[in-house]
């Protein structure tokens, strides 16, 4: 019996394996694909089938290969049966012969087939951690504007693509019959075709959109590069997801460049950052933001990429963690669950004392951390966005934590006792009053305790749809005078660390001028600041920095200015 499995339709059938094989026993049926980068398909014949042992090829138009598959080399038989595309998987060499002239080679038989649609129709899906940039200009009278935007290609075809945009590319759009779409892959090929828009899906949040091209007036040359890049996307999504092919060798299309001088193309590509580590923290915030997307589409967190940006956070607290509590203010253009968590994560490790704090516990700390509200993203857009909540609606929120869970399962590297406490500890309460277990008191986790303290004070500084942000002098104030649900050590603590007036916080000054605070001293007075000339999140166009002695420049801090960010 046939079972869908991803973009394919598996067949399982022995009956069937039969007959769709014994239409490819034919001159011009079957073609052999050598499991290696950059391989094409070679003309082979399948001469008889013997299953389930051996299917018998007659090679002699490829001699040549003989050697290769004598060595072990893999290989894939395709073929076209009623206009879909026929594919073995991998499949071994028993025995090279040479017969009256010709080459025979004796193979695996395979268990199972691969029925893949027809090219025009088989779309081949972009997984995390596959970036192709793309660039579209506009098209008039047959030859390109000057204008130009970037975004990132989602999933490919024969016939169009899905590119995901910055909204601002909806001007463009809109005017555009023809746009042309160059794609640039990470080893450097680049590849040009001319299509036409055709729906447009606008995400509010993330200030993008989800566009869908048609390719127009392709060449043969085009329709077989796009054939080409669709079959070489699909070999390297094979080897991500659940069950992934991990002995299959990488496609070279993604081997980024080693000289590293090109440009980074994509959405993100144009974005501006008021620091240098604001830009370095927004791929962190990139890799999240599509971890959000996957995880909305039915995947899993991935472990691997959520590994490696966790070392990538790591390295940032190392080297300078007040620039990073800065940058965590400076990421506007990113999803709130984005901000929160990286917000979360960043002043958990500044709360952690890093050197008593094994190196592995505060990796696991900080990626629990980063990905610990990111179940809410599973839940309908009205629940998170209403303004009050009734007791049903807000036991639905609470189950965003058993969702998170569900698609953590392949985090085996992740401490359990740490993602425990840091994905469900930080709703827990000391009076037993938070969710999702009511956990009280003594049962709760030291992580766990202090990530309940991080998450309030951030999530209390940001807008939420029933109020706005808190200044940190009243948060504070609700710590401390909730005793009996956050613990009151922790909250000392990070009233210490962080002080009065938190690196990244807006303040006025009694000489009437504003700044944001990027570093303070060790009494905890500011000794970094820079200038600002609106009540607005940090960008670009802010003013002067000042070192030093800060105050005998613009006087005493008199309050803090709330800004949610």
């Amino acid at each position: 019996m046939a079972q869908v499995q991803d973009e394919f339709l598996r067949v399982g059938s022995p009956s069937e394996i039969v007959a769709l094989l014994e239409r490819l026993i034919q001159p011009g049926g079957a073609s052999m694909l050598l499991d290696k980068p950059d391989s094409t398909p070679m003309p082979v014949v399948v001469m008889e089938q013997t299953p389930p042992q051996s299917l018998l090829l007659d090679i002699s138009a490829v001699r040549e290969i003989a050697g290769e598959l004598k060595r072990g080399i893999g290989f894939s038989l395709l073929g076209q049966v009623h206009g879909k595309m026929i594919r073995t998987p991998v499949l071994k060499s028993l025995q090279i012969d040479a017969v009256g002239g010709r080459v025979h080679c004796l193979c695996e038989y395979p268990h199972y087939l691969e029925e893949l649609q027809r090219r025009e129709a088989f779309r081949a899906r972009l997984r995390l951690g596959m970036e192709v940039g793309a660039i579209i200009r506009g098209v008039e009278g047959g030859s390109e504007s000057d204008i130009a935007v970037q975004g990132d290609l989602k999933d490919l075809s024969q016939q169009g693509c899905q590119l995901e945009l910055p909204s601002s590319s909806a001007t463009l759009l809109a005017e555009a019959v023809l746009v042309e779409i160059e794609f640039c892959f990470p080893n450097g090929t680049r590849f040009s075709v001319q299509a036409a828009p055709r729906h447009k899906v606008a995400d509010s949040d993330r200030q993008a959109l989800r566009v869908g091209f048609h390719f127009e007036n392709c060449t043969a040359e085009q329709e077989r590069k796009l054939w080409f890049f669709v079959r070489e996307i699909e070999r390297e999504s094979s080897r991500y997801g659940d069950e992934p092919d991990v002995g299959r060798l990488p496609s070279m299309l993604f081997q980024s460049q080693s000289s590293g001088t090109s440009t980074p193309v994509g959405r993100r590509n144009l974005l501006t950052y008021p620091t240098p580590m604001a830009r370095r923290l927004a791929r962190v915030a990139g890799y999240l933001d599509a971890q959000l997307l996957e995880l909305q589409q039915g995947d899993d967190i991935d472990s691997v990429q959520l590994s490696r940006h966790a070392d990538m956070l790591l390295q940032l607290a190392e080297e300078d963690i007040e620039a990073l509590l800065f940058a965590t203010r400076c990421l506007v253009q990113e999803p709130l669950l984005v901000r929160h968590g990286l917000g979360v994560a960043v002043h958990a490790l500044a709360l952690a004392n890093s050197g008593s704090v094994p190196r592995d516990v505060r990796k696991a700390l900080a990626a629990s951390a980063m990905v610990h509200d990111l179940g809410k993203g599973l839940l309908p857009p009205t629940l998170l966005g209403s303004k009050s909540l009734e007791s049903e609606a807000r036991a639905h929120l609470t189950t965003h934590v058993e969702l998170l869970q569900q698609r953590m399962n392949g985090c085996q590297w992740l401490s359990p006792s740490i993602m425990d406490a840091v994905v469900t500890g930080t709703n827990e309460r000391l009076d037993g009053s938070g969710y999702p277990s009511g956990v009280a008191s003594d049962n709760l986790a030291e992580l766990a305790r202090m990530s309940a303290v991080v998450d309030v004070v951030d999530a209390m500084r940001r807008d939420r749809p029933d109020r706005p942000a808190w200044r940190i002098d009243a948060v504070y104030r609700h710590l401390l005078q909730s005793p009996q649900l956050f613990d009151p050590r922790w909250v000392r603590r990070y009233v210490q660390r962080f002080g009065l007036r938190p690196v990244g916080s807006l303040v006025r000054f009694s000489g009437g001028a504003l700044a944001w605070i990027q570093r303070l001293d060790q009494q905890g007075r500011p000794f970094q600041v820079q200038l600002s000339e609106e009540i607005s999140p940090p960008g670009e166009a802010l003013g002067e920095v000042l070192r030093g002695d800060v105050t005998s420049r613009l006087g005493e801090m008199v309050e803090e200015v709330p800004v949610s960010t």
